[in-house]
């Protein structure tokens, strides 16, 4: 007869490793779950934090598709590459005084682009004084004669012209900055 008796051999260590990988995995899935929070909860700031919407320079070419856009809804649309842009502009804009319109200032949306801009001129000393807010120009249209927003006293500032290329939705695909003289002449 076969004698067959079972032995157990408890080890202390088998125990210990047991808990070790039971507190592992709950480490894991503790920072698997707070990374999907924070990712989620980025996203909805971004979706709060949407830029406003500004008003189109009108032509002949795009006043039917300006009209177009106010009527109907769009279906989103994958915005397009940006790879460069090519503005037409002078560095050196005069006003008369500091409520009247350029005399000079001349900002264009090369037909070279893909993509429409607008523009604000801050003061390069500090960037929080925004002294103008473009419309939207479309790509080939161009914007003169226009007044600062905020009336400046005779004298020149150096500012600078932060360019937004943006999507069909006015969002920001990318920004250029460029430095420009505002002379204010009385």
């Amino acid at each position: 007869m076969a004698n067959t008796s079972e032995q157990r051999v408890d080890t202390p260590n088998g125990g210990k490793v047991g808990i070790i990988i039971g507190i592992v995995v709950i480490i894991l899935l503790l920072v698997i779950v707070i990374i999907l929070l924070l990712t989620r909860g980025s996203s909805a700031v971004k979706e709060e934090v949407q830029e406003e919407k500004r008003s189109v320079v009108v032509t002949e070419e795009n006043a039917g598709d300006v009209i177009k856009d106010m009527v109907e809804t769009k279906d989103e649309e994958a915005a397009p590459e940006t790879s460069y842009y090519s503005a037409t502009m002078n560095y050196e804009w005069r006003f008369p005084t500091g409520d009247a319109a350029s005399s000079n200032a001349y900002v264009e949306n090369n037909t070279d682009n893909s993509t429409a801009v607008y523009f604000d001129v801050v003061l390069a000393d500090d960037e929080n004084e925004v002294i103008y807010n473009s419309p939207v120009i479309p790509v080939g249209s161009s914007l003169s004669g226009f007044s600062l927003t905020k009336k400046l006293e005779a004298g020149s500032y150096d500012c600078i012209c932060i360019y937004h290329l943006v999507d069909d939705d006015q969002n920001t695909l990318s920004t250029l900055r460029v430095k420009v003289k505002v002379i204010v002449e009385q």
